[in-house]
């Protein structure tokens, strides 16, 4: 063989074998590659994108409880000045993006975009309008799933792809109406995978991209270059409002779950609950540990007869892996485990006094509680909110911390005393006036009298805080 034909042969080898060890991932080579178009993508996943408009109106009013001091000192002074005039009605609006995904008319977008509206609409590229129903919303992963009430027969859905299969380098377009001026491309890169640590929704393992992604573009499409769905946009990185190169797309992974279960007509997300508190692996901690580097989720707690006190897990074990995903910390297991189906068996790679362990927990949902749940309606500070026994399924739901016993909020009723006052979902409300707090009936025997002077005590993310108001 001539030495011509060994250098055409190596090559030939050289050229075949990225193309079969990449498959179809390849950076252009000629400047005609370079100059291809993305049209023929956007024609295809763009009909699929739809502008989503939320509308409420709201009774605007400065409550008593702000005309006192103390009140205003501990909560911060929200309220305005004294002397404010009477309830005034007020148009809140919300603009967001949507995508199609089944033929039915369900739409997908992100929670805040449509959280606490009353009239939701979606407008097509095309200018149509249609009214829609909320069918599902899902605060914890900050998604939610529309149904057009009267859907046409042209729809046009996007197919979900496999955002498990992206790598650092692909590039992406993001489809959504920013800033309502009308349905808009932009186009960027996969920066980065598994980001965790955004804090826009408790699932956190999100999709960072290049491309310009503005306020209206949430619950818009992030498509691959086969007009796939793989993300819906929800979140950026910005000091001033607009983009600066740095948007969160929350992976198809999760979005599935939310489909499934809207499919499904259920109007919440089951989700294995695992019965464990975990700790981030800090420098410190893992030289204690004597690990190479701080990494993995450390269990702190374990709640008793969970599934992770009958897979016999303990405090002190670090968690490193779900099912041969690699976990680095507590956000990273949350979004793992919790996206496996109820169910089945997850296998948790543990390091145990330095030995490696391989445990099966069992998928199952929480026990939800909530069946003796009350509306406190007496004059008070609580006035407003609707309070149950803390169970694993509440707790998990409202992300607190279990406890064997309390009386935890789970709805604040907008504009209420309450939410003037500043309570939340999640306040676990240990005592009023002197008296100790263990069950729903409690709390509405300890307000049905009005007093001169409320002192009570709420467990707020494992701070204790002591509060006093005149009534």
């Amino acid at each position: 063989m001539t030495r011509f034909s060994l250098l055409a042969a190596a090559a030939l080898i050289a050229a075949i074998a990225p193309a079969s060890a990449q498959a179809q991932r390849q950076a252009p080579q000629t400047r005609a590659e370079v100059q291809l178009s993305f049209a023929p993508v956007v024609r295809r996943a763009a009909p699929a994108v739809v502008n989503v408009y939320g509308a409420r109106v709201e009774q605007v009013q400065n409550h008593p409880f702000f005309d006192d001091p103390m009140f205003r000192r501990f909560f911060g002074n929200r309220g305005g000045g004294q002397g404010q005039g009477p309830q005034r009605a007020e148009v809140a609006r919300s603009l967001g993006s949507g995508v199609i995904i089944d033929r039915s008319g369900l739409v997908v977008t992100n929670n805040h975009v449509v959280e606490n509206m009353t009239e939701v609409k979606v407008a097509f590229a095309d200018r149509r309008e249609f009214e829609v129903e909320i069918v599902l919303r899902d605060p914890r992963t900050d998604l939610a799933v529309l149904k057009l009430k009267n859907p046409p027969t042209d729809l046009v859905t996007l197919d979900i792809g496999d955002s498990e299969a992206l790598e650092v380098g692909d590039i992406v377009l993001a489809i959504g109406n920013p800033f309502g001026v009308g349905q808009t491309v932009t186009q960027g890169i996969v920066s980065a995978l598994a980001r965790s640590q955004v804090g826009v929704s408790d699932y956190q393992s999100f999709v960072q991209t290049d491309a310009a992604i503005n306020p209206g573009n949430s619950g818009g499409a992030l498509v691959d270059m086969n007009g796939r769905l793989i993300g819906i946009n929800t979140a950026i990185f910005s000091r001033s409002g607009g983009s600066h190169g740095i948007g969160f797309a929350i992976p198809t992974a999760m979005v599935r779950l939310i489909i499934e279960s809207a499919k499904a007509g259920s109007q919440t997300v089951q989700r294995p609950w695992f019965g464990g508190r975990l700790q981030t692996v800090t420098a410190d901690v893992a030289e204690s540990l004597r690990l190479a580097r701080p990494s993995g989720a450390l269990i702190v707690s374990v709640v008793a007869n969970s599934p992770a006190a009958r897979a016999g897990l303990r405090a002190g074990d670090l968690i490193t892996a779900v099912d041969s995903h690699q976990i680095d910390d507590p956000d990273a297991f949350g979004y793992r485990f919790g996206v496996r189906p109820i169910g089945g068996v997850a296998s948790l790679a543990v390091t145990r006094n330095g030995r490696s362990l391989v445990v099966p927990v069992a998928l199952e949902a929480a026990p939800r509680g909530g069946q003796d749940a009350e509306q406190i309606t007496g004059l008070s500070p609580f006035q407003g909110v609707t309070v149950a026994t803390l169970s694993p399924g509440i707790a998990d739901e409202l992300r607190v911390n279990h406890r064997s016993e309390g009386v935890v909020i789970t709805k604040v009723e907008p504009g209420s005393p309450a939410a003037q006052v500043g309570l939340q979902p999640g306040d676990v409300v240990l005592g009023v006036n002197g008296r100790e707090i263990k069950a729903p009936t409690d709390l509405q025997q300890a307000t049905a009298q009005r007093a001169r002077l409320w002192r009570f005590q709420i467990d707020r993310g494992g701070q204790v805080i002591n509060s006093m108001m005149g009534g």
